[in-house]
């Protein structure tokens, strides 16, 4: 059983073991995140633990999925590098070798959960969102598309209260079991749905959105039906990587500058915005050699 307040302390140890390359890369990247990083880390983790619990898994099952998903991560980066575009360009191929095959999107979803505190571009982003709530903006119908490892929406519930409607929809099962099952919340409502299908006459006032501009054709119109479900005044967190191939992964963006001319033409107002690369260097040398870069911003829909 491992202590609570050692999660972390664990999962390095183990990924030493199992992963000496892997382990070294990740020691050097912890050492840029902030003081609140083993905090909030350990606080997720040990949910993450008690569901592990439920499937009679433990700690090192999440531990062997991170390294598959590292191991997957560096073959599309090969590719990427050879021939500069993603390895998949239709949702319809990336739904049948991923989406449709339970033990892949398994240990995919399992690698992402570790992910979040242990690569410091995604736990940046994570802070990030945090502080847009900690501003004490009200939300009375709050909204998540693609749940995922459900981070986010623990975050959103503890700091919204327990007046505010909470959503999750997703396009995959296995990522919403994934999400319902850390969470244990009964009062989130998980909707297994397309979101081009998805609709409601309750508009929201905040939509998270993490991640998923990647995976769709167009975003162009993903962005426009985000609008519909958004209530007057209501505001989006919307985060979106450039240059980062992964086996789920069709729409290429390559640099911030593509995201933002999307984010405009499709009639969105940038209030902040927050830029981190996957490795520490300069952003002209991140450019450079493509290195993947994650993008976050808070939006609202431009008025006229």
């Amino acid at each position: 059983m491992v202590e609570e307040e050692k999660f972390l302390d664990y999962i390095a140890k183990a990924v030493s073991v199992k992963n000496p390359v892997t382990y070294k890369k990740l020691a050097k990247s912890l050492k840029r995140v902030g003081p609140s990083h083993g905090q909030l880390a350990n606080e997720f983790f040990a949910k993450y633990v008690q569901y592990l619990a439920t499937r009679q898994l433990t700690l090192d099952y999440g531990v062997g999925c991170f390294l598959q998903m590292v191991a997957d991560m560096l073959i599309e980066r090969q590719k990427f590098l050879e021939t500069g575009s993603y390895a998949n360009s239709s949702y319809e191929a990336v739904d049948k070798a991923i989406y449709s095959n339970p033990e892949i999107m398994d240990y995919h979803m399992h690698g992402l959960v570790l992910a979040q505190f242990l690569w410091p571009d995604q736990f940046e982003r994570y802070c990030f969102f945090r502080d847009f709530f900690d501003s004490g903006v009200p939300v009375q119908n709050y909204l998540e598309i693609g749940g995922g490892h459900g981070l986010y929406v623990m975050a959103a519930r503890q700091m919204l209260g327990v007046d505010t409607r909470m959503v999750v929809v997703d396009i995959s099962q296995s990522s919403l079991d994934l999400a319902q099952g850390i969470l244990a919340d009964s009062s989130i409502e998980f909707i297994h749905s397309d979101l081009f299908k998805f609709d409601t006459p309750t508009k929201f006032d905040f939509i998270t959105m993490g991640e998923v501009l990647e995976h769709v054709e167009d975003p162009h119109r993903m962005l426009e039906h985000l609008k519909s479900l958004l209530a007057p005044g209501g505001r989006i967190f919307l985060t979106t990587p450039a240059n980062a191939p992964m086996i789920d992964h069709i729409y290429l963006f390559r640099d911030e500058d593509e995201i933002r001319a999307l984010l405009h033409d499709t009639g969105f107002v940038i209030e902040r915005e927050h830029l981190c690369y996957a490795e520490e260097v300069t952003p002209e040398l991140a450019r450079h050699f493509k290195l993947p870069l994650m993008y976050a911003a808070f939006l609202h829909v431009r008025n006229g």
